[in-house]
């Protein structure tokens, strides 16, 4: 008897989980948004700039880094030259040889009187040693674990940090798609090699950055990080125009997807869309089919074979559709995982962070994003998307209308949970 009442106990527990998770924290953007203005109208600026979240800043510079050969470098040359503080948070940080650079690095500038903050989604660095994050806090790194599980709020660890961000001495940011993991390391040579973008950033956007890593920081620790180490006085140090955007199911899940929206519906020549995760909600497939049909080149690649979740792939298949049958072009990269994140609308505007094409980053994840105005960048980053679309396979409707039943059969089953996705 005992034994069935607790049975019955767990099995109602475990519906009670269930039903948290996958029911929505807040209403979702339900009607397609009315084209109003394009990217070339001030008002398209304002709206990014006012009706999404921090103000577009000038006088910033943000510097391009393909794969991990450009990116760790770069990111651990910032770490070892930090005079003051250092704020990391990203969602993968494993337990490998470059997160043996990153964890000695983090270290030794503790030792040396650095305040260095490392806030790890629980997830996504659960492969982690626990030894490597207790010899992290013992040469006085401030290590938080995201959502860590305790049982009276275990929902939570279905709401994760998916922010890639460092931030030194508070005048230099990095954000981009890549985690702490070998499987970065590289130049996309082979398929042990993932393709991968990142950027450093150095202007006044970097206070924006800071300011987002401090939104999780305050709320998994009550701690406030502020004064001239974490917001120094910054000038400019370029010539581009950049916000920091962020968005969490805690302070507005819904505004990554309006901020897409809103993109997408602006654009009147070009759309190119780099997504690693693309599982796109009706909203979104009907956005880029009407991008298409007022005439607007929308080319999409998305990882191919060579994908570390098959569900999300199947799930992906499955919605293209009435993209392929708008005469949206869809592509594949083929030599290795595709794990770029990038939107670039009418080769001006640019969005590049952590956020996937999915109800996931839209909805359910901390997501932080940098969005970029400035028509040179836009056009190096359209140069950079015609060589990764020269290495992609291009997917036809007849070729997709012909896969095999077990495909479209694994594609409804992913589907059915395509909003975790």
């Amino acid at each position: 008897m005992v034994t069935t009442a607790l049975l019955s106990s767990l099995a109602t527990l475990a519906v009670v989980f269930v039903v948290f998770n996958l029911l929505p924290s807040e209403k979702t953007i339900e009607k397609q948004l009315l084209q109003k203005y394009d990217t070339a109208d001030p008002q398209f600026r304002r709206s990014m700039g006012v009706l999404l979240g921090p103000p577009i800043i000038e006088g910033n510079k943000v510097d391009v880094l393909l794969n991990g050969d450009k990116i760790f470098p770069a990111m651990l040359e910032a770490i070892r030259g930090a005079q003051h503080t250092i704020t990391l948070e990203t969602y993968i940080y494993w337990s490998e040889t470059i997160g043996k650079e990153f964890s000695d690095a983090l270290s030794e500038r503790a030792r040396a009187g650095v305040k260095v903050h490392v806030m790890l989604d629980f997830l996504g660095s659960i492969k982690m040693d626990v030894a490597v994050i207790d010899a992290m806090k013992a040469a006085g790194v401030n290590v938080q674990r995201y959502h860590k599980p305790v049982w009276w709020k275990f929902t939570r660890l279905n709401n994760r940090t998916h922010r890639k961000l460092l931030i030194v001495d508070g005048n230099t940011g990095f954000t981009g798609g890549v985690g702490i993991a070998d499987r970065w390391r590289g130049d996309a040579e082979d398929d042990k090699h993932w393709r991968d973008t990142h950027f450093r950033v150095q202007g006044p956007v970097v206070g924006q950055m800071q300011a987002v890593f401090n939104d999780n920081w305050t709320k998994a620790t009550g701690q406030v990080l502020d004064g001239q180490h974490y917001f120094p006085e910054l000038q400019a140090a370029g010539t581009h125009d950049a916000q920091m955007f962020s968005s969490s199911p805690t302070g507005g899940s819904g505004s990554t997807h309006l901020m897409y929206l809103i993109a997408i519906n602006a654009a009147r020549h070009t759309i190119h869309l780099s997504a690693s995760y693309f599982v796109p909600d009706e909203l979104a497939i009907k956005a880029l089919v009407a991008a298409q049909q007022r005439g607007v080149d929308v080319r999409i690649i998305t990882p191919g074979p060579d994908i570390d979740s098959d569900i999300v792939r199947a799930a992906s298949r499955e919605r293209w559709g009435d993209l392929l049958k708008a005469g949206i072009k869809m592509a594949e990269y083929q030599p290795t995982m595709y794990h770029v994140k990038a939107l670039i609308v009418d080769a001006m505007m640019v969005s590049v962070g952590s956020t996937n094409f999915d109800n996931r980053s839209f909805s359910i994840n901390d997501e932080a994003n940098l969005n970029i105005m400035d028509r040179d960048f836009a056009r190096q980053q359209v140069d950079i998307f015609d060589a990764d679309w020269a290495k992609s396979k291009p997917i036809t409707l007849q070729a997709w209308e012909n896969r095999p039943w077990t495909e479209k059969l694994h594609g409804e089953i992913a589907s059915l949970i395509g909003s975790q996705l």
